[in-house]
């Protein structure tokens, strides 16, 4: 993988350190894993992930991170690293940190104790549960619900779609505790343990690029009232900062996805033999492998922009972050959809390298926020800042 990128301003010595470190180790580890058993590989992998160190970076160092403070940058880097390498490894390394997301943000030291250490060695593994059936990008028609009883909190509703769903041993669950707001007030958000009664796994949910993905059913299920994370009614809220910190992080892994197509399609191209030349001496293959490296620069760009601005600026970057996801999962579309082209019939082969990105890159344009979605934010925010005063 290329790494000149790192030379660019958004960078530290400390960050380069962090590619080099799990460039080397996920190289070394491509293709240990079969993900015939999607369980198991996941948790391998989590396993694994927290044996070499690298889950640190996705909790504070009080709790045993690497950071005082998760660092974006650090995020991106090796997402990218991973989906490179493994579209799995990203996979199970990005769970770890959105499920602990809103742990880490507004847990308390009980909770945070007691859950990220565990995190960071990769001996819990974690999920995000906020979409419904009926409230995917319109968080704000969450139905499931969570009502007050003595020293418990009753949670009754569904949630879908729920990435580690089936293997995770805790779940961060957004619920709506005020039964008359409506919208995104009333919502609040809990730590759900996989074994607590009244949970239960519905469905398991198969998609294009296997990975552990459930339906969720709380059928009165009962969570200690020190289960609340944060404060009652700010649900909401919290999911949204959570998902700001890691949005940069998915362009950043559709990032890694487009790179490996672009060397992939490099290397295809310079050695398949052609009209007496190869592929790569034709100026219709040269066209698309510029057209297919400007776009991986111009995501680098977006991505570790936003990052830098939360980081070092202090910036919230909710239009960066989504400029970043939708631009690096569209372009990563495009980039994967070229090299598969350039491959011709050996890349739609099954278990070839372009055909294993061409179906994972698809899902990274709709979680964590459609590109559709990302676009009302882009303008939404746009429009505000001209209309505020000058």
């Amino acid at each position: 993988m290329n790494t000149a990128h790192l030379d660019w301003p958004f960078f530290d010595g400390a960050h380069r350190d962090l590619a080099a470190q799990a460039q080397a180790w996920a190289r070394s580890r491509a293709g240990a894993l079969p993900h015939g058993d999607v369980d198991a590989a996941c948790r391998r992998w989590v396993s694994d992930l927290g044996a070499a160190g690298l889950l640190r970076w996705c909790v504070p160092a009080a709790q045993g991170g690497a950071l005082p403070r998760l660092d974006s940058r650090a995020l991106c880097v090796l997402r990218e690293t991973l989906a490179y390498h493994d579209g799995l490894a990203d996979f199970a390394f990005a769970m770890q940190g959105l499920g602990a997301g809103a742990i880490t943000l507004a847990g308390s030291d009980a909770q945070q104790t007691a859950i990220l250490p565990r995190v960071a060695r990769g001996e819990a593994i974690m999920a995000f549960a906020l979409s419904e059936p009926q409230a995917g990008s319109d968080v704000g028609a969450l139905q499931c619900r969570a009502r007050r009883d003595g020293a418990h909190w009753v949670l009754s509703g569904e949630k879908t779609w729920i990435s580690n769903g089936g293997i995770a041993d805790i779940y961060t669950v957004f619920a709506r505790t005020d039964p008359t707001s409506m919208g995104s007030r009333g919502l609040s958000t809990f730590i759900v343990p996989a074994d607590a009664p009244g949970l239960q796994i519905a469905e398991r949910i198969d998609v294009i690029a296997p990975h552990p993905l459930a339906r969720l059913a709380f059928d009165g299920c009962r969570i200690l009232v020190g289960n609340l994370v944060g404060d009652e009614g700010g649900g909401f809220k919290l999911a949204m900062a959570t998902l700001d910190i890691f949005r940069a992080s998915v362009a950043a892994a559709a990032l890694g996805m487009a790179r490996r197509a672009l060397d992939e399609a490099l290397d295809h191209a310079r050695s398949r033999a052609m009209f007496g030349a190869h592929l790569a001496d034709q100026p219709l293959a040269q066209a698309m492998l510029a057209e297919m490296a400007t776009a991986v620069d111009a995501a680098a760009l977006l991505t570790y922009r936003a990052a830098w601005l939360r980081d070092v600026r202090g910036q919230r970057t909710t239009r960066e972050a989504a400029m970043a996801k939708m631009t690096a999962t569209e372009s990563a579309q495009r980039v994967i959809d070229q090299a598969l082209q350039l491959h011709g019939g050996a890349g739609v082969r099954a278990g070839s390298t372009v055909e294993r990105l061409y179906r994972e890159i698809r899902a990274l344009r709709i979680y964590e926020g459609a590109t559709e979605v990302q676009k009302l934010v882009i303008a939404r925010d746009l429009l505000a800042r001209a209309r505020a005063p000058q």
